[in-house]
């Protein structure tokens, strides 16, 4: 393999992998500095990195295995008005609010100075957001990363919207996204998607992209973070983790806690659950005050202890796009998992081998109910779980496939 310098344009600093889309970030980061000269260009989201020392400190980090370019501030976060005068912008124009939340004249200049300054061979776009920046890296060869496919995601959610105008400003949304999508993806040398079925819908959505160029980098799991639990099962637990700012989680929790908890408590009386995440919505806050066996911990500095005593991972999201990252370290850490197919979406799991599938309140009460008495179907879910984990999504592997794309890429004319 020729080592290359791949430009990687981030939308945030992508450390610590707290989240889903820092996790995949991250590691594909990582695991691809091993093979190339990676140098990170960054904007700073608030909501993760709060303040220079939570900066510095990731910086620091990442540094060990790449160089910093820059990390930009992004404008529209610089006020406490600034996101919702982007959102009312991109209401009144063409342009998405995806794509106009990231606008930089001085990102797009840094970029440009990169290129130049460190003779780059290939630009890594990390989100659709950064689209409109292509026309700022030349002939520079390109690689766009989609964490979903983000006009699907929105129309889905448009159409389980009960709000009217809601749904009405996602569907619009929604169909900006996707003339995004047909306008830029088939610029890119190559686009890389999460999933096989994520690769057919990008496909199916923009009838003049080539098979050619697009290629499948599926999500994965650190099995030297997530291995096998250490601690011993604790009897009729339950857990979900995930931050509650990201909507799907939100609405599989509340799901969970208005229409599956209150059935299963009936069945197993000193049931309890577990919600881990940041940002968790005021009504599970009080639910948890009111119900001692319903725990909402909010943020935690390290998830995994938690998922080494539950006995079963509960995942009700019905909701989203891309491959569930939490899932895949459930599956690593040899959890048994009661989850949506739409959870699953992506991930080869076979329903009643590697998972439990699950779409109805009555449905999740009587699974989980079922493995909380049966430790020796939770074995066998989880052996299986953890033997798809390791064979099929370890980053190790995936950030190789990533980095030999590069090569591909730059070496055809």
């Amino acid at each position: 393999m020729t080592r290359q310098k791949i430009l990687w344009l981030s939308h945030f600093v992508p450390y610590p992998p707290d989240i889903g889309a820092v996790q995949r970030s991250y590691n594909l980061l990582r695991e691809v500095a091993q093979y190339h000269d990676v140098i990170l260009l960054a904007f700073n989201q608030p909501a993760l990195l709060e303040n220079d020392k939570q900066i510095k400190n990731s910086l620091d980090h990442l540094s060990s295995f790449c160089t910093i370019a820059d990390v930009i501030p992004i404008k529209s976060e610089q006020s406490s008005y600034g996101r919702k005068l982007a959102y009312l912008y991109s209401l009144f124009s063409k342009e998405p609010f995806t794509t106009r939340w990231l606008a930089s004249n001085e990102y797009a200049k840094r970029i440009q100075e990169v290129i130049k300054s460190h003779s780059i061979d290939v630009v890594h776009f990390d989100t659709l957001s950064f689209v409109p920046y292509l026309s700022d890296i030349g002939d520079t060869k390109s690689v766009l990363n989609h964490h979903n496919i983000e006009s699907d995601m929105m129309l889905r959610r448009a159409s389980q919207e009960s709000s009217l105008i809601k749904r009405l400003y996602l569907q619009i949304e929604g169909q900006k996204l996707r003339r995004i999508e047909k306008d830029w993806c088939p610029k890119f040398d190559m686009n890389v998607t999460c999933s096989p079925l994520d690769s057919e819908r990008l496909l199916k959505n923009i009838p003049n992209l080539t098979r050619e160029s697009v290629d499948v980098i599926p999500n994965g799991v650190d099995p030297d973070r997530f291995s096998s639990p250490t601690r011993s099962e604790k009897n009729n637990t339950l857990i979900f983790a995930g931050s509650m700012g990201w909507y799907p989680n939100e609405a599989a929790m509340l799901f969970f806690a208005n229409q599956v908890w209150p059935l299963l408590k009936k069945q197993i009386p000193d049931v309890q659950m577990f919600v881990i995440g940041p940002q968790p919505p005021k009504s599970l806050v009080e639910l948890s005050e009111s119900d001692p066996l319903f725990k909402v911990t909010g943020f935690v500095d390290d998830v995994r202890p938690y998922i080494e005593e539950a006995a079963v991972y509960v995942c009700p999201i019905f909701d989203g796009g891309g491959t569930k990252l939490k899932v895949l370290e459930a599956l690593a850490m040899s959890k048994a998992l009661v989850a949506h197919p739409i959870a699953c979406e992506g991930i080869d799991v076979i329903d009643g081998e590697s998972v439990v599938f699950a779409e109805t309140p009555e449905q999740f009460t009587t699974q989980i109910a079922l493995l909380l008495q049966d430790q020796e179907k939770r074995k066998k879910l989880g052996a299986e779980g953890k033997k798809l984990a390791l064979e099929k999504y370890s980053y190790k592997s995936i950030g190789l496939k990533l980095a030999n794309i590069y090569n591909e890429i730059n070496n055809k004319t």
